[in-house]
Order: structure tokens, then C-alpha cells, then sequence
């Protein structure tokens, strides 16, 4: 989206890692909410992403996300999306924590895939210049202090290539993947915030590490996401005795929010020792295969006919809420550097992400990060050839040893879900922050791209776990099990920074 907007006014190249469509955009199941019913409106979206928020959201980033939401949606459309429509009118569905149906779906449970498929089938006839399996290793800064390109590695040469750029825009996701249990793709790795981070950027809010509460529980099987839709459409959450059992967290029993939810079945995980619990489509049994074909298909490849048989689910990591600091705009604090999707902190989430917000967040920030790249750019002279290879690399040294790094890697994610997973506590948290500084040395002065790319990886963790310790409070996503109440000395937004010490921001909510 960011690509797009950007390439009608300017000359833009795509670095990505791995494949353009290999993202975590292509596995959103649920759908993109937009107040687009005759019964919405911004204002009732508004007040549900707040109080989904938990005290934490930025009322203005919100305002932006719900007011600039239908004319996104329209230029979807436009663009070749095709959501699903009964006699002409956009279909909308209810999901967890909103008080309307405002989820528009694509193919049933495919929307992620259908917006993603059709961006890359406009962007591909624009002609634009897409670098597949590039791996940024290094933001490039000017002598003042400016971004103006990139460091990557080509990983099917190992060569370093720099591109220089008037602006650079991080669109790069998540960072699921460095939890053992996780709905992200292989390459959510946190790379983004890692970029940034170096680069001396303000990250804020990487306490809240969204775990969705339903995802695929079976031996063998992924943790294939069970999209908070299918609870929308009547699903039910039962223990293995058959119990529905989240009425005792939250009068809204499914429809609760997803920290809730995901919460409250980690205690009945913890208190009945059981690997799973279920959820039951016997209420939708009717439509559960034509309404969620993809999720249909893909149980039925490892035994489960979800017509017939509960599916077995637990929490899994699932969405990172905090990231790189941005303003409205998209701009982090580092000049020429901006941030849209996952990898960025905007402020729309707070301390919760409500269910289907996170495409809208996508497509509405990456618009208005390349506005003000553009605009806030258009006088300035590209940065020559010359002054983007003078900029020192940042790995000049070589590695003491060779790391093991399958080992390390399934170490950090082992060390990440069970010390800095869904339940933490001060304890973990310190020898979470252990093991990690640990993985980080080992791999300082990193050359080859596995290595730097795991510790790229260990130091995004580090700020999860920096962030997580810090807060000794529960709030949202973040739940202490030695600080089980929220506190108010905590309303506001932690923000972290390299070269300054982390603060809390309590006036980011009014003014960030």
C-alpha cells in the first residue's frame, strides 16, 4: 500500500526478505472493520478500539484510523478487491469486542490474501522496482543524522547492496516468530524494529505482545490461526469436559476481547493440565465449511471435519502491538525514516488490539506515511551515489566463533514463549533478559546473513522483554502474574531509545 501511494508521485524500489507475498498480511483470516453498515458510524468503531485499548490508545490516531476507514475500504475496491457482497451491498460480520457487524471478508476467511493479492497485481503493472530476498541489515544516516537508503544483503549472491533514497518507509511486520508458538510466517522476526532501534529511532509500547487465543492446538499440526470470526458467528469456547468456561472471566463470554479470552483460557490450560481446549461450530454447523472454507480445508488435512468434531486450540503469538514510534504521519523520530503496519507504534492499539484493525491500520498509515515522505521530502536533492557508500557498515568486525545458529535461534524462541509469553513474571523476565543479551553477543560483529539475522531477531526480543520487566503492572496484552492489577501510575506509553534512557511518556496519549 505504501509502495502504491507512493508510486504515482515518485520513484519507489521494494526491498523484502523474502518473497513480496510471504508477510503475515496473506494469513489474516478475519477480515478488515470499517463503519460501513447503516447501523455504524466512526464514533460507535471509535469508542470499541478505545475501550478494546485499555486506557492506552491515542484518541487522535484512532480518530484517524475510523474516520479515514470507508474511503479505504472504496479505494480497495477500486483497486480490484473483491470483499463479499449480498445483492450489491458489502457484507459486514461481528467480531469479538465490537458492538456492530463491521468486518468486511474476502473469499470467507481469505481477506488478508485478496487484498494482498491485488495490491502486488497493481503494483507489478506499475512497473515498480521489487527486490525479492534482499535482507536489510543497516539504516544508512547521513553526517546530520538523516536516513537516506539501506544496507542489505542479496541472499542468493551474500552480496551487501546500498540504496540511497530520499526517504524510507518500514512496512516490514511482526515479530511473532520469536515465540516458540506462533500464527506468523517464518519471516516475522522483528527485522524492522531492529533497523530502527539501531538506528537510534524511538520504540514504544513493546511490552503488548498480542497472543490470539485460538489457534490450532494438535501435535503435528502448525498453530494455524482459527480467525476470531468463526466465534463471531456463534462458535463456542468448552474445556475438555464440554464446559463453556469464559463467562466466568467476562459476561461476554466469546465475544469478549482477545486478551480476555486468551487469558482466561491459559488458566484453564494451567489449571487442568490439558493441552487444549475446544471450539465447538456445532451452532454453524450448516454454513461452518462454506463460511470458513479455508479453515475448513486445512483442519480436514490433519483429521479434524469441523462440521462435526471441536477443534483443539490454544493461545499462540500472534501480534506485536508495540514498534517503532510514529507520529500521525507515520514519521519516527529519526528524520526521513517513516513506519505503517505492524512494525510501527501508532498509538491506535493502546494496551489491546481490537479484532480486524490491523489491515485498516495498514492501509490507512501506509497512505499517510507516504504522503508526508513525499511531501515532507520534495525540495531535497536524492543522496549521490558517493555519500551512500561513504556510510560506515555497522558489522566491520568478525564473530569470535561461529555461533550455532538453528540451536540459538530455537533457544531464543523457547526462552521468549515460556519467560516472556502470554504470563510473566519478574523472575522470568530477568532470566529471559539473560539468555537474550546472551544470544546477542554471541552473534556481535555477525557477517554472514543467518547470523546477523539472528541477531537482529534477539534484539527485538530484548526490547519485548526490556519493556515487559519494566511495567509492573497488567494491562491488556501485558498480564504480570506478580503485579495482577492495573495501575494507574502506568497510564501512559513506555517509550525506549539507544542512546537515551527509557521513559514514560504519560502525555503521549494527548499530544503524541
Amino acid at each position: 500500500m505504501a509502495a502504491l501511494s507512493g508510486a504515482r508521485r515518485g520513484r519507489v524500489a521494494v526491498l523484502t526478505k523474502a518473497a513480496l507475498d510471504e508477510g503475515c498480511s496473506r494469513h489474516a483470516q478475519g477480515g478488515i472493520a470499517a463503519a460501513v453498515g447503516g447501523d455504524d458510524s466512526p464514533d460507535l468503531h471509535f469508542a470499541d478500539t478505545v475501550a478494546a485499548g485499555r486506557g492506552l490508545c491515542d484518541e487522535r490516531a484512532v480518530r484517524v484510523l475510523v474516520e479515514e476507514a470507508p474511503r479505504r475500504i472504496r479505494e480497495l475496491v477500486e483497486w480490484g478487491v473483491g470483499f463479499d457482497t449480498q445483492d450489491g451491498a458489502l457484507m459486514v460480520g461481528r467480531e469479538a469486542a465490537h458492538s456492530r457487524a463491521r468486518i468486511l471478508h474476502a473469499g470467507g476467511d481469505s481477506t488478508g490474501l485478496a487484498i494482498e493479492t491485488a495490491l502486488i497485481a497493481r503494483l507489478h503493472a506499475l512497473g515498480a522496482d521489487i527486490h525479492e530476498r534482499h535482507h536489510a541489515t543497516q539504516l544508512l544516516l547521513d553526517a546530520a543524522g538523516r536516513c537516506i537508503g539501506v544496507e542489505c544483503i542479496d541472499a542468493e549472491t551474500s552480496q551487501r547492496r546500498r540504496f540511497g533514497a530520499n526517504a524510507v518507509v518500514l512496512a516490514s511486520g511482526g515479530a511473532g516468530r520469536l515465540w516458540r508458538c506462533t500464527t506468523n510466517p517464518e519471516p516475522a522476526t522483528g527485522d524492522g524494529i531492529a533497523l530502527a532501534w539501531e538506528a537510534g529511532a524511538e520504540v514504544a509500547g513493546m511490552e503488548f505482545v498480542q497472543f490470539h487465543p485460538t489457534a490450532l492446538a494438535l501435535d503435528g499440526a502448525p498453530r494455524f490461526l482459527i480467525s476470531e470470526a468463526v466465534r463471531g458467528e456463534g462458535a463456542l469456547v468448552v474445556n475438555a469436559r464440554g464446559e463453556r468456561f469464559l463467562f466466568d472471566a467476562d459476561e461476554r463470554g466469546e465475544l469478549a476481547p482477545r486478551d480476555v479470552v486468551a487469558q482466561a483460557i491459559w488458566r484453564e490450560l494451567s489449571h487442568s493440565g490439558e493441552p487444549a481446549v475446544y471450539l465447538d461450530c456445532a451452532p454453524l454447523r450448516d454454513r461452518a465449511a462454506l463460511r470458513f472454507p479455508t479453515i475448513h480445508r486445512t483442519c480436514l488435512q490433519f483429521g479434524i471435519d469441523i462440521t462435526r468434531e471441536r477443534i483443539p486450540i490454544a493461545p499462540a503469538a500472534h501480534y506485536l502491538i508495540g514498534g517503532v514510534r510514529t507520529n500521525l504521519g507515520g514519521a519516527t523520530s529519526v528524520p526521513g525514516l517513516y513506519a505503517c503496519g505492524e512494525v510501527a507504534s501508532t498509538g491506535v492499539h493502546g494496551a489491546n488490539r481490537l479484532a480486524s484493525n490491523s489491515l485498516l491500520e495498514s492501509v490507512v498509515f501506509a497512505h499517510r506515511a507516504t504522503a508526508a515522505a513525499l511531501h515532507g521530502n520534495a525540495e531535497k536533492q536524492p543522496p549521490s551515489d558517493a555519500d551512500v557508500a561513504a556510510i560506515p557498515g555497522n558489522n566491520m568486525g568478525s564473530s569470535p566463533t561461529t555461533p550455532d545458529v538453528a540451536a540459538l535461534t530455537e533457544r531464543l524462541r523457547t526462552t521468549m514463549w515460556e519467560r516472556a509469553g502470554l504470563v510473566r513474571d519478574a523472575a522470568g523476565l530477568h532470566a529471559a533478559a539473560e539468555a537474550v543479551d546472551a544470544i546477542i553477543h554471541q552473534c556481535d560483529g555477525a557477517e554472514r546473513l543467518d547470523e546477523v539475522a539472528l541477531r537482529a531477531a534477539a534484539v527485538t526480543a530484548s526490547l519485548v522483554v526490556a519493556a515487559a520487566e519494566a511495567r509492573t503492572e497488567s494491562r491488556g496484552a501485558h498480564l504480570r502474574s506478580d503485579f495482577p492489577e492495573s495501575d494507574e501510575r502506568w497510564l501512559g506509553t513506555w517509550v525506549m531509545q539507544k542512546d537515551r534512557g527509557p521513559r514514560l511518556d504519560r502525555h503521549a496519549l494527548a499530544t503524541h
